[in-house]
């Protein structure tokens, strides 16, 4: 069964607990952004891995946009899902993600954990926002499609989640159970579209995703049951691919039977490759196998079931080599080039208010700059965010527009006393779910003639906290925002 175990380990060289193991036959390896240092110290990291088991699955959430681990340490330099949508070309989508895969297959990863294929359907929506292409089900499918296909074409295998969809909650799985109570009806129309679109397209491996729904299932998540697994998923749906869990140390999955548990679960549901989680020991995964094998021994999880789940597996690490031998990995291009055609189309796919307009387009002043620290889920951790200090980095307004920064954060106040002719550019993500950032507003905007507010999450519909909205909020996006505030005000 340790073909079907994916864990994660501390630390940023491979340990030997976790060589031992591959050598012996460990499905693969999830690296995160704290086993990141650099390019070379990862190269050589999943070059260990390879070296203890050439089949090995080695797994990244690469998402670009707001979830990255390649560029945690400063940001991505690639629009994310929400963006992409709103651009709605689907050759660009293709190659985005095409330019993803080419960066994991020189850092040596064939499992990518994208596209997120959940319709965002609630703006209240606590883990998704921006990892999604938008709320209408046939543009997300075409996008979901286009993605799969450009990541797929460098030999890395794409990963549609989080089945049967995580759009329509309000509640993060990372710390509680959400529940989507919708019919199956409801979810044929809406939720299944991008996976069914994926599975045309040919994605190697689905997520399922630790929600209830209760008119499918009453008593277990989606990763849990058999019914969303088996019954729709692989019967109805037709998917012959790879079915992965998504982490199993998430709440939503373990929060009332543990671990080892929740695995057992999840393999007998219909899961093929469980992620563990980020801080994997030897112990845990000697614990996973002990409970694995006595839940075989008792009868309760099916040893066919468990074969099952490796052949796919093994079966999958041999498609995806023969798949790298076809697509030697190209020089790259120009960053620099590359950049300056992403910010032009991010800060077209910009929604901008009238009245941020108006603001902008009566002042010729520097710019005062509030960044409202709200905080993040654990998918997108604590990777940099928002608009860059340094100047603006194309077109004809070089040069930086702000002024001076000011953080406010959970607890404090602010107080700015700006000239007459200066503007307040209030910057934060989902404004409108916090209760301290909307009351920071409110204030700036009582004090001060020219405010302008920018949110880099998902905005609430009536846009109320949302001057702009930038539908991401990272390194690319806030160089992005920086030109565009540069232009205006110039």
């Amino acid at each position: 069964m340790l073909t079907t175990l994916l864990p994660g380990f501390v630390g940023t060289t491979l340990p030997e607990w976790l060589a031992s193991r591959l050598r012996a036959g460990l499905g693969g390896v999830c690296v995160f952004g704290s086993n990141i240092v650099s390019p070379q110290q990862l190269r050589e990291l999943t070059d260990a891995i390879y070296a203890a088991n050439p089949q090995a699955m080695i797994a990244i959430d690469e998402e670009g946009g707001d979830v990255t681990r390649l560029h945690y340490a400063d940001g991505s330099p690639l629009p994310g899902n929400a963006l992409l949508g709103r651009i709605d070309d689907p050759d660009y989508t293709a190659s985005v993600a095409a330019r993803i895969g080419w960066d994991l297959r020189r850092t040596g990863f064939n499992l990518d954990f994208a596209p997120d294929a959940d319709i965002n359907s609630n703006p209240d929506n606590p883990v998704i926002g921006t990892r999604s292409f938008g709320t209408a089900p046939g543009a997300v499918a075409a996008q979901v499609a286009a993605w799969t296909r450009g990541i797929q074409s460098t030999g890395v295998a794409a990963c549609s989640k989080h089945f049967p969809g995580h759009g329509d909650t309000a509640q993060d799985s990372h710390v509680s159970l959400p529940v989507v109570d919708r019919s199956l009806d409801e979810l044929r129309e809406r939720e299944f579209v991008p996976f069914v679109a994926a599975i045309a397209a040919g994605t190697k491996t689905i997520m399922s995703s630790h929600i209830l729904l209760p008119q499918l299932d009453a008593d277990r998540p989606a990763t849990l049951s058999r019914m969303i697994l088996q019954d729709l998923l692989r019967d109805e749906l037709g998917f012959g691919g790879v079915i992965v869990s998504d982490a199993l140390d998430m709440a939503g999955a373990s929060g009332d039977i543990g671990i080892p548990e929740a695995a057992v679960r999840a393999l007998d549901a219909g899961c093929d490759l469980l992620c563990i989680g980020s801080e994997t020991t030897a112990e845990d995964v000697d614990e996973l196998e002990r409970v694995i094998l006595l839940a075989i021994e008792d009868g309760r999880l099916s040893a066919a079931r468990v074969q099952d789940a490796a052949d796919r597996i093994l079966a999958l690490a041999d498609d995806l080599a023969t798949d790298r031998g076809r697509a030697p990995i190209p020089v790259a291009d120009s960053a620099s080039d590359l950049m300056a055609d992403d910010v032009k189309r991010v800060v077209a796919a910009f929604d901008v208010q009238d009245s941020a307009r108006s603001i902008l387009s009566h002042r010729n002043a520097a710019l005062r700059l509030v960044r409202i620290e709200t905080g993040t889920n654990v998918a997108v951790g604590l990777a940099p965010w928002g608009p860059n200090p340094e100047p603006a980095i194309t077109g004809d307004h070089a040069g930086s527009p702000w002024q001076d920064a000011t953080t406010v954060s959970p607890g404090s106040a602010v107080k700015l006393v700006p000239e007459s002719d200066a503007v307040v550019i209030a910057v934060g993500r989902d404004i409108h779910r916090h209760d301290f950032a909307r009351s920071t507003v409110d204030a700036l905007r009582a004090e001060h003639p020219a405010v302008v507010v920018v949110d880099m999450g998902w905005p609430s519909d009536d846009r109320k906290y949302a001057d702009i909205a930038t539908f991401g909020a990272s390194r690319l996006v806030g160089s992005a925002l920086t030109t565009y505030l540069a232009g205006q005000t110039a």
